[in-house]
């Protein structure tokens, strides 16, 4: 979903933003990242969601009664599946790449607020970033 909000920039300028989107999104929309680390990033994402590994806001819903909706295997053994894949993955990007790449594409933090919160030069993030995810792709075996 769009959720476009009009932002200033200062001598009288604004843009229109869409606060929807992820930092891996926009990286990719504007030709930083390719379409295969983006997938990576996105799967990563993904198995961090089904772990449950970020931050709860909410309940957690008990699981469908009509036995809807699971992929085949009940919740419990989803999320082990999916931490499982997280820890893989995060590994295969290796300790020195982990850190930008779980700030970026699991917590949502943008390049430079992550290159800030590691304590690094303006502008380093993006390369690794896209080392990590290059890492990341061919653990999933991305083409």
């Amino acid at each position: 979903m769009r959720q476009l909000v009009e932002r200033s920039i200062g001598s009288g300028r604004s843009v229109t933003v869409n606060a929807a989107e992820s930092p891996l999104g926009w990286l990719k929309a504007r030709g930083l990242v390719s379409a295969r680390q983006f997938e990576a990033g996105e799967r990563l994402r993904g198995d961090y969601e089904t772990a449950s590994l970020g931050p709860r806001v909410t309940m957690r819903w008990a699981p469908r009664v009509d036995g809807e909706g699971g992929g085949g295997l009940d919740p419990s053994t989803a999320q082990i599946a999916a931490k499982r894949r997280f820890d893989a993955a995060i590994g295969a990007a290796g300790a020195g790449l982990a850190d930008i790449l779980w700030r970026v594409v699991c917590a949502g933090e943008g390049l430079p607020a992550a290159e800030k919160g590691l304590g690094w030069p303006a502008r380093a993030g993006r390369l690794v970033l896209t080392l990590a995810l290059d890492r990341v792709a061919d653990h999933y075996r991305l083409r």
